[in-house]
């Protein structure tokens, strides 16, 4: 569900769900929290990448999980994934996400949650939240550090999906790659990232948190309280209920 491995002071964190597109489960959103708590007191890890198994970086939340849930029970599930995405900004060493395939709904927030972004040009980024009945439930405040509250808006309402070069022209991600080669680059960025000194890396990582983060807790706070009111529409239902019977 989630593969680890660490060479030349990075650690690589695989998502690998594959036969869920790397859906974010109950389960995984605990394991990935778990890792980055552990890896941030790790002398040797000195930069982390965050990618998926192929064919996509991550999917979003599990609807299919969600779909057997009752709304207190989404809510609970959507703010303990906020947690994992906010802790990713809190962490002394930067992660850098490495995008191929799909980012979709919460693996979108995922990875601009990250402190840089690798994304391949081939790559597929959307919002599908609001067409699917609701609005994105957390990490709207890592959007809204990388693109202006306009372009963000434009984005949530997801009648767009982006390629991974006008990801990159929005200021979605930070860098673009040749498709398959996404990891590649976001691991020599991490290497060259580790290589720095860590306190100084450190120190510029907690400069930058207040801006970064800012009412993050609140907005995710209040994005919550909207998900749930919408989830008692006909739309929500209905797309939360085709899921839940899907095998």
């Amino acid at each position: 569900m989630l593969d680890c491995s660490i060479e030349n002071r990075v650690a690589i964190l695989t998502i690998n769900r594959p036969n869920r597109r790397n859906a974010l489960c109950t389960e995984l959103v605990h394991a990935l929290k778990g890792r980055f708590a552990t890896l941030h007191r790790n002398d040797v890890v000195g930069a982390i990448v965050l990618t998926g198994a192929a064919p996509s970086f991550c999917a979003g939340s599990d609807l299919k999980e969600l779909g057997t849930m009752d709304v207190p029970g989404m809510v609970a599930h959507e703010a303990h994934t906020a947690s994992m995405a906010r802790l990713i900004g809190l962490l002394d060493v930067p992660v850098i996400a490495a995008v191929e395939g799909h980012a979709l709904g919460g693996g979108f927030i995922l990875a601009t949650s990250c402190d840089l972004v690798v994304t391949a040009e081939g790559a597929n980024w959307s919002l599908p939240e609001v067409p699917n009945g609701w609005v994105p439930p957390w990490g709207l405040k890592s959007l809204t550090g990388r693109v202006s509250a306009a372009t963000a808006r434009r984005i949530v309402w997801g009648f767009e999906s982006f390629s991974g070069q006008a990801a990159v022209d929005l200021g979605i991600a930070d860098y673009v790659s040749t498709t398959g080669q996404a990891l590649a680059m976001a691991t020599q960025i991490a290497e060259r990232l580790a290589a720095l000194p860590r306190a100084a890396v450190r120190s510029t990582k907690r400069f930058f948190q207040a801006d970064m983060l800012g009412q993050a807790e609140v907005w995710d706070f209040q994005a919550g309280h909207a998900f749930a009111e919408n989830c008692t529409h006909p739309p929500a239902i209905e797309t939360l209920k085709r899921f839940a019977i899907r095998t």
